[in-house]
């Protein structure tokens, strides 16, 4: 009897855990998703054909589909209907994921319990705390409701179970990494695990026309745990981020297939609760009735949300052999690059051998180049100690060259600016349609910026020994 040979569905083959590549041979680094140690062997499936079967719903012309279906439902909390392009689609399933403790339970349960009405139920699903737990803090934050319905369950079946009980139109799962499927090995949050439960509730949301909210957890470099495919599956992916020391949370949509990925919401965090901030720029300004020197004011944008920041400088006398630089809020590359155009560029040779700290008021965070010239601006004013006029604010990106580039939204941000009363600004050539009543300066370079500093007051080192001749 001759020897059977080996089949191409006997040979093993290897699939990355992570993102589903496949591939004939073991690799150490996927190729695809660049994770590492995540290729692992399966045994191949036989190769099947699928015959045409019957179809459930018939092809129609796109202009006859009724687009009323996908309507979507405000979820009572403004700054997040922004976000979600007006609120929760029927059937939609969206993924929120932010570090713990950023306040993504408090947020989900105030939706919650606003959203829940006769015809809408809401059921609230918690697989990390208890009942009386959540209970507590709908006390606090006021998120009580006839119509919101609270479950504490870990187990898939059981989840399935309350949505034939309950029959919501709202399914809050907090979280998926804490549900798990007993017909599928594996502890809870496992890749395994997280694409059984999540498929489930997607293919239960799709079929009873549910919205679902679902919380995600973040690994350490702040990305979402779990397979990629989760990402992929759903319909809207939430980022829900903010400083544990601030007050400020950002919610900011990465993935959304029924609106814009271009809007932010700002809420505030406080004892109470978590509320929206339809005006956030208080938040990040220091009213003062003079202006001090060390700052700055500039325009950024968060989204399509322009918000008025201001840049704080301080230089002191340095101690130690390398001087230090510090920052909080702003990119510490950016901020040195400035220190080496005002040094090279602007003649202020006075910041070379000064401990130099650099901030953010409010908790913001300012990565856009547009800051430059307010970042600038307030580390010139710090080395001379000279206040920039009151009511100024400054856009612009800085280049090494010196130069002012013009940056996008200059319109947007001036009408902000103008909004909140200030009225003077420096922006990069050709800004547009300026606000009636802002007076507007346009610069060139970093040597036109500075001449907005008193030249009385600016207390400048000189460069080299040639200088002090």
């Amino acid at each position: 009897m001759a020897a059977r040979t080996k089949t191409t569905k006997d040979r093993p083959s290897y699939r990355c855990t992570e993102c589903g590549w496949q591939t004939a041979k073991w690799l150490g680094r996927c190729p695809e998703c660049q994770a590492w140690g995540t290729i692992e062997e399966y045994g191949a499936p036989a190769v099947r054909t699928t015959a045409p079967g019957r179809v459930t719903t018939s092809a129609l012309p796109i202009g006859q589909v009724d687009g009323r279906q996908a309507t979507a439902r405000s979820t009572g909390v403004p700054e997040l209907d922004r976000v979600l392009g007006g609120g929760l689609v029927p059937g939609a399933v969206v993924l929120v994921a932010g570090e713990p403790g950023v306040g993504k339970s408090t947020l989900l349960l105030d939706v919650a319990a606003k959203s829940a009405s006769d015809e809408h139920r809401t059921l609230y699903v918690t697989g990390e705390e208890s009942a009386s737990q959540v209970r507590l803090r709908a006390d606090r934050i006021g998120a009580i409701d006839d119509h919101l319905y609270l479950a504490a369950e870990t187990d898939l079946a059981a989840v399935l179970g309350h949505l034939d009980a309950v029959k919501p139109s709202l399914l809050i799962m907090d979280s998926v990494q804490t549900v798990a499927s007993p017909e599928i090995d594996g502890a809870p949050g496992g890749m395994a695990q997280v694409r059984e439960v999540a498929g489930a509730l997607i293919r239960a949301s799709k079929e009873r026309g549910m919205s679902t909210l679902l919380v995600g957890h973040v690994t350490k470099d702040g990305a979402i745990a779990g397979p990629r495919l989760l990402e992929h599956l759903v319909d809207v992916v939430l980022h829900f981020e903010g400083d544990r020391h601030a007050r400020l949370r950002l919610v900011r949509g990465v993935k959304n297939r029924y609106g814009t990925t271009d809007e932010v919401g700002c809420f505030e965090l406080h004892d109470e609760g978590i509320i929206g901030l339809a005006d956030p720029s208080g938040l990040f300004l220091t009213r003062r009735a003079e202006p001090v020197p060390g700052t700055c004011l500039t325009v950024t944008l968060e989204g399509r949300r322009p918000l008025v920041a201001e840049v704080q400088a301080l230089t002191v006398d340095s101690q130690i052999p390398s001087p230090r630089r510090t920052t909080s809020g702003l990119e510490t590359s950016r901020v040195s690059m400035m220190l080496a155009v005002l040094e090279q560029r602007g003649r202020i040779s006075a910041l070379g051998k000064r401990d130099i700290y650099s901030a953010t008021v409010g908790g913001v965070k300012l990565s856009e180049p547009a800051a430059d010239l307010a970042v600038a601006l307030a580390l010139a004013s710090a080395a001379s100690d000279t206040p920039l006029p009151k009511n100024l604010v400054a856009i612009g990106e800085v280049g090494l060259a010196g130069e002012v580039r013009r940056v996008t939204g200059v319109q947007r941000r001036l009408a902000e600016a103008h909004r909140l009363g200030f009225t003077h600004a420096l922006v990069p050539g050709d800004p547009g349609k300026v606000p009636a009543g802002m007076k507007v300066l346009e610069v060139a370079d970093i040597g036109d910026a500075l001449r907005v500093l008193p030249r009385s007051r600016r207390r400048e080192a000189p460069r080299d020994e040639e200088d002090r001749r």
